[in-house]
């Protein structure tokens, strides 16, 4: 039998939050905090604030901060994985499948590169 001291926490108190996911995927990535300042253009002691909690970053920060550092963007911001069956990641800033442009038809027929020398120069040399 184990005997577990009450804290007064919340189960969502004790859930990361995005300081704390902030942090992992700092470490995660292998970047320091003065590599991602450099890269936000922002004092080192910002970054501090970020990652300890003290101040949240703007929506747009939280996105730099997934790009540079490879991670989610929803985990990042919500701390939800993105679905695992979804091929594209669950991100939503992806295209559905069956809309991607039609690239087909550029290599089946295209003619050669001394065909297409030909054609623009002329049987004679000259420019066409």
């Amino acid at each position: 039998m184990s005997i577990q001291p009450e804290t007064g926490f919340t189960p969502e108190q004790l859930e990361p939050d995005l300081a704390d996911r902030m942090r992992k995927s700092l470490r995660l990535s292998g970047i320091g905090v003065q590599e991602m300042a450099g890269y936000l253009e922002v004092s080192r002691n910002t970054v501090g604030t970020w990652i300890n909690g003290r101040i949240t970053p703007s929506a747009q920060t939280v996105r730099l901060w997934a790009l540079r550092t490879g991670v989610p963007y929803e985990w990042l911001r919500d701390g939800k994985n993105p679905r695992q069956d979804d091929p594209d990641g669950g991100s939503r800033d992806v295209r559905p499948k069956g809309f991607e442009p039609p690239t087909f038809w550029l290599g089946a027929n295209w003619p050669a590169r001394d065909e297409v020398a030909a054609i623009v120069v002329g049987p004679w040399g000259e420019a066409a």
